[in-house]
């Protein structure tokens, strides 16, 4: 019976040996299957080609001083010693040269517990020589002790944990086109460097491994850092660029600091007011023109107060609205025209239209008395009464009512007591060379993105009055209906030369964002315009200014209100037209305005230019 199970325990045995290498044989054919199949993968992946194979460069050349990738020369330099105080961004001053290049920085972060015991040693270290030359007799060594103070004060920040150690590496790879250009291009950067005491090494036999530190890769191959505490370190934050852009919204111009692009969305920051300060001839029309076009692209409605015929052109170019305000145009805009603002009451409408027919009228007649105001104010009240618009009339029920004129107002006045004076100074623009200004219904269309009022054929009497009365008509538009707009006021001296008329602007400035609108205010007599107690409010309140050209009257002036540095100054006064500097909030750049040729034969005030233009056309015809 034993010898019957053994020979059955190894039958049993012999079927699991059978079983088990067949197994094994399944796992081998199946190994060889799979590694036939990954042999056959590889094969056809290494026919296939890759994004690698398009960016990957011909060809690669490694040089004890350079490489050369494809048709480019490389040069890797190394920060290797920093003066004892740098300037906040400093890095600033590399990262924004005008040269092709790409910077690293390589910030690691050391243990506090190696550093002081480190420190303590070298505290040690110099208590020792003073007191050995203390002992030798000798006087004592300022050198000395400042570093003991220093090592101490350093170890006592370290504990407070208000200091931290680092190993800071800084690394530029610097690109070019020839050796030739690569040595242009490294001398420039080192001279720049070495103008501020920074000293730069070239990473000579290890130029692949600096080109692979300066790769998006995080890895620090050259490791050639130094030790930094906070403080220092901190002064190499990079994020300092003179970049000005907002990466959305309408392209003022070129960044001339790093050749990059001014983009800004007004309507985007606290508001999208802005102000240009230029000489004659600088060319700010040219840029407020071009940026009238490209935000029309974007959708926004454009209204302009035209005093020198610059803008006909392009609106007729853009389907536009060409209205002109003058004694003998068909256009006219009545002052006592009110907003449809259904938000308001009829009671606040009327009583901020009677404040601006005030203002209106103390441009119109001059120095005014209190008591010749109250009489004004009251006369006001009686016209709109006339027309049954009183306080308890509804805004919707405006529509059904016409508004008085001004010579209804004027008929009020003469049967009021004490208006004598008034009404023989009100007689010029109801009955005498003026009648046809102002004493007319209202027959201008607002519906056009584009509308420009041109007051160029006015008097020079009659130009700030223009000016109040039409930005009065646009402000009863914007508030009568949201929308985004953009409201252009070309020599905007003119009007900042009356007390009113200023108030009156400035008032806009600071309401116009809640309906949706951002106001352009163009001078080129900055003392007028800041010499009036609202300029500088005005400029204060615009998230955007645009300074071009300046005179050397001006610029002192424009200097205390921007607070510009010299080189700033100088720059105004010696750049080229359509140069300038532009600000955003607290950041400025140096700007270019350029146009694209398109965009330049629609926005161009050159007059050779317009009559080149011109006489082209008729000679196609």
């Amino acid at each position: 019976m034993r010898k019957l199970f053994n020979f059955n325990r190894q039958k049993k045995q012999t079927k699991k040996d059978d079983v088990s290498l067949l197994a094994k044989l399944m796992d081998q054919a199946r190994t060889g299957k799979e590694a036939a199949m990954l042999e056959e993968e590889r094969l056809y992946r290494e026919g296939t080609v890759k994004v690698i194979d398009f960016i990957a460069p011909s060809a690669l050349g490694i040089s004890s001083s350079y490489l050369q990738i494809g048709t480019v020369y490389v040069r890797t330099l190394l920060v290797a010693a920093y003066p004892k105080i740098l300037p906040i961004g400093w890095v600033g001053a590399i990262i924004n040269m005008d040269r092709p290049m790409d910077v690293s920085l390589y910030i690691h972060p050391i243990k506090t517990e190696k550093i002081l015991k480190t420190l303590r040693k070298k505290a040690t270290q110099i208590e020792s020589e003073i007191n050995i030359e203390a002992e030798k007799g000798l006087t004592r060594n300022p050198v000395l002790e400042m570093a003991y103070r220093n090592v101490e004060d350093l170890r006592d920040r370290l504990m407070e944990g208000a200091e931290r150690f680092f190993r800071f590496a800084l690394y530029v790879n610097i690109f070019g086109q020839s050796p030739e250009e690569l040595d242009e291009n490294t001398g420039f950067i080192e001279a720049i460097l070495n103008a501020r005491s920074i000293f730069t090494k070239k990473a000579v036999f290890r130029m692949k491994e600096g080109f692979d530190s300066c790769l998006p890769l995080g890895t620090d191959k050259l490791d050639a850092g130094i030790n930094l505490n906070t403080a220092p370190l901190s002064t190499s934050f990079p994020f300092i660029s003179t970049d000005l852009s907002s990466n959305e919204g309408v392209l003022y111009g070129i960044n001339q600091h790093n050749n990059s692009l001014i983009l800004f969305d007004r309507f985007s920051l606290e508001n999208a007011n802005m102000v240009i300060f230029a000489k004659s001839g600088a060319g700010k029309s040219y840029a407020v023109k071009l940026e009238i076009l490209r935000s029309m692209m974007l959708g926004t409605s454009v209204i302009v107060i035209d005093p020198e015929n610059e803008y006909r052109y392009l609106a007729e170019a853009v389907g536009g609205s060409f209205i002109k305000i003058a004694l003998t145009s068909p256009s006219h805009i009545n002052p006592f025209d009110l907003p449809q603002d259904e938000e308001e009451n009829m009671d606040e409408i009327l009583r901020a239209n009677a404040a601006n027919l005030l203002g209106l009228f103390k441009l119109m007649l001059g120095n005014i008395t209190p008591e010749e105001e109250s009489i004004l104010e009251k006369a006001i009240k009686e016209a709109y009464a006339l027309r049954d618009i009183t306080e308890k009339t509804s805004v919707k029920g405006l529509r059904s009512r016409t508004v008085p004129l001004l010579t209804d107002f004027y008929e009020v006045l003469r049967n009021m007591k004490g208006a004598q004076d008034i009404v023989m100074r009100m007689e010029k623009y109801t009955e005498g060379i003026f009648s046809g200004f102002l004493n007319n219904p209202t027959n201008v269309n607002m519906d056009n993105q584009l509308v420009v009022f041109n007051l160029r054929d006015l008097e020079d009497e009659l130009r700030p009055i223009a000016m109040y009365l039409v930005l009065h008509f646009i402000w009863n538009k914007v508030r009568s209906r949201l929308k985004k707009r953009l409201i252009v006021v070309d020599e905007a001296w003119w009007m900042m030369q009356y007390e009113e008329a200023a108030r009156f602007m400035f008032s806009i400035a600071k309401r116009v964002r809640k309906y949706y609108g951002g106001l352009t205010t163009i001078t080129q007599d900055v003392s007028d315009f800041m010499s009036s107690r609202y300029g500088k409010p005005i400029v204060s309140n615009s998230s955007l200014q645009l300074l071009m050209r300046q005179s050397q009257s001006s610029i002192d002036a424009i200097a205390d209100t921007f607070y510009l540095t010299k080189r700033e100054k100088h720059h105004l006064m010696e750049c080229n037209v359509g140069e300038g500097i532009f600000f955003a909030g607290q950041r400025r750049a140096a700007i270019l305005v350029q146009a694209s040729p398109n965009e330049d034969r629609i926005v161009t005030t050159n007059p050779a230019q317009r009559l080149a233009e011109e006489r082209q056309k008729q000679e196609k015809l």
